[in-house]
């Protein structure tokens, strides 16, 4: 439980210090993120080479998911961070629990919920705007 409060926490405060960025492109920002926390897991599978290869597919995907999200819509940056919170739930069912820190799926999946629904609000927000000029 602790890890998961602490992840909506830490996800709060991202959202929060990235709002205090005004005169940056929060699209580049949330992508680059979700494209480097992908290779979190090649970094923590290195010794195994099954995983190795599993890790670096899916840290490639996250990559291109948030070119993809940075080029087009915050809603396929919100997808990404969904994503990769049922990736780090899944995670220890079909590769080794051992190869992340203990508690890290909860710490990570519940930072990367609260990232998404933020953007999904963030876009939801922005289309209203556009609406209205």
């Amino acid at each position: 439980m602790a890890a998961t409060i602490i992840g909506i926490s830490s996800g709060l405060l991202i959202i929060l210090l990235i709002g205090l960025l005004k005169q940056l492109d929060k699209k580049i920002i949330y992508g680059m993120a979700l494209a480097g926390i992908g290779f979190l897991y090649v970094g923590f599978a290195w010794t195994n080479l099954q995983a190795l290869v599993v890790n670096c597919a899916q840290a490639i995907l996250f990559l291109f998911l948030a070119y993809y999200g940075i080029k087009k819509s915050l809603n396929f940056l919100a997808a990404g961070y969904f994503l990769h919170g049922c990736w780090d739930i899944a995670y220890h069912y079909f590769q080794d629990p051992g190869l992340i820190p203990p508690h890290y799926d909860l710490f990570c999946s519940s930072l990367d919920f609260t990232i998404a629904v933020y953007l999904l609000i963030l876009n939801k927000r922005n289309l209203k705007m556009k609406a209205h000029n």
